[in-house]
């Protein structure tokens, strides 16, 4: 089954940015879309992006323009760029991926303060 890792999470200061990146193996069937997800302290785990084996992206309404997610199949791993961060992005973000079923990391945690 897929094992989805994540990396790139830390603290940084409203303004700032970071790359999450995470790392598909254990692969047996071919991975579709691919996307992150949010859970922030309290509130619903929410949707952040998503991008297809073809490229095609969707993002939160909340992220467009700051946020830009990209894939590099060979390397089986999709990316999160989150440019002009905000404390209200601050959250767990998980990786997810479809291949014969849906795979989810473990979170890497994102805290935006100053």
């Amino acid at each position: 089954q897929v094992q989805l890792v994540e990396s790139g999470g830390g603290l940084v200061q409203p303004g700032g940015s970071l790359r999450l990146s995470c790392a598909a193996s254990r692969i047996v069937f071919t991975i579709g879309a691919m996307g992150w997800y949010r859970q922030a302290p309290g509130k619903q785990r929410e949707l952040v992006a998503t991008i297809t084996n073809g490229g095609n992206t969707n993002y939160e309404d909340s992220v467009k323009g700051r946020f830009t997610i990209s894939r590099d199949n060979l390397k089986n791993t999709v990316y999160l760029q989150m440019n002009n961060l905000k404390p209200e992005d601050t959250a767990v973000y998980y990786c997810w991926c479809q291949s014969r079923f849906t795979s989810w990391g473990r979170g890497t945690q994102v805290t935006v303060s100053s």
